[in-house]
């Protein structure tokens, strides 16, 4: 019983919010609708959007928005830039860029041609991720660039193949790996048997690439999610690492290390410089110079960030 008020009262939650935000009516119209208080109205209202019953897309591009992704653009030479309005009270807020992110694999998982997505990890990612509109589009293939199991043998909570590949019926193709191998010889071996060199050569068809920057630094995710140790973390900062794309560390010239952790690692690499649609989604001042140094090392050829970042990277 407890479960079919529950669901009559997301039903309610999700009827309000869309007369509310589609429709246009009043929370007074709404009311009469329904035939409840206007109190009431406006708790289902807030009731939908708490629960992510009815999503929202900017359809009206900023200005000041547009302007910092042309000099992104240009800067670097980019295919592909967006900027996001920043978010004064949370500055490291991924659900700007994670709508941009959506609206840009949902414009590509549209295609009736087949097309290929290979999706790299993290916050942003996985965001953007649960922001894409289900379609079924059973041809198009889904491919992981990361390995996705720590150290301890868990999986990832941010992998996100799988999660795609529900909303869209796609084929998809995890990286059944370890993050990190013991030796390089393993990682060279483990490579190369056969169902991890078909997922490596299926990502080397993709048509886009999506893909977080990570810091290199004492918060850095790799190191917080348990994928690389303390020690790990403090080599690769010694020998110059300032930021890592899918595990792949590189300097402050976006130049890829070939030492370190990199030696052990079984994500497929950046390629360099990128040919393949390379869009590389992240924000915050922590992470300034990770994204700069990657757009100058031709790691990626993208960019989805916030203003207050987009203005960081061009004041540098």
């Amino acid at each position: 019983m407890a479960a079919e008020n529950d669901k009559s009262r997301l039903d309610d939650a999700a009827r309000a919010g869309w007369l509310y935000f589609i429709a246009g009516h009043t929370q007074d119209e709404i009311a009469k609708m329904l035939q409840v208080s206007r109190a009431s109205a406006q708790r289902l209202v807030s009731l939908c959007l708490a629960e992510r019953l009815i999503t929202f897309r900017l359809e009206h591009p900023i200005a000041a928005c547009m302007e910092l992704a042309a000099r992104l653009k240009q800067r670097f030479d980019l295919v592909h830039c967006e900027v996001v309005p920043a978010d004064p009270a949370a500055p490291q807020a991924v659900a700007g860029i994670a709508e941009r992110c959506a609206n840009l694999l949902d414009s590509t998982l549209r295609s009736e041609m087949p097309v290929i997505v290979a999706l790299g990890t993290g916050r942003a990612v996985r965001a953007a991720v649960e922001r894409v509109t289900p379609i079924e589009r059973p041809n198009h293939q889904i491919v992981s660039l990361v390995g996705n199991i720590s150290a301890d043998g868990s999986a990832s909570f941010y992998d996100t193949v799988g999660r795609l590949a529900d909303r869209t019926g796609a084929r998809h193709y995890p990286m059944p790996l370890p993050f990190l191998m013991s030796s390089e010889d393993e990682r060279n071996r483990m490579v190369r048997i056969e169902p991890i060199a078909r997922v490596k050569a299926v990502a080397a068809r993709a048509d886009l690439r999506l893909v977080g920057i990570g810091q290199m630094d004492q918060k850095a995710q790799v190191h917080i999610d348990g994928f690389v140790t303390r020690d790990e973390l403090f080599e690769m900062m010694r020998l110059g690492a300032i930021g890592e794309i899918t595990g792949w560390a590189y300097d402050a010239k976006g130049r890829l290390l070939k030492a370190g952790t990199n030696k052990r690692l079984t994500s497929i690499p950046p390629e360099v410089p990128a040919k393949t649609t390379t869009i590389g989604a992240a924000v915050g001042a922590a992470k300034v110079p990770a994204i700069a140094a990657a757009l100058s090392g031709g790691l990626i050829n993208g960019l989805i960030t916030d203003e207050a970042t987009a203005r960081a990277i061009l004041e540098r």
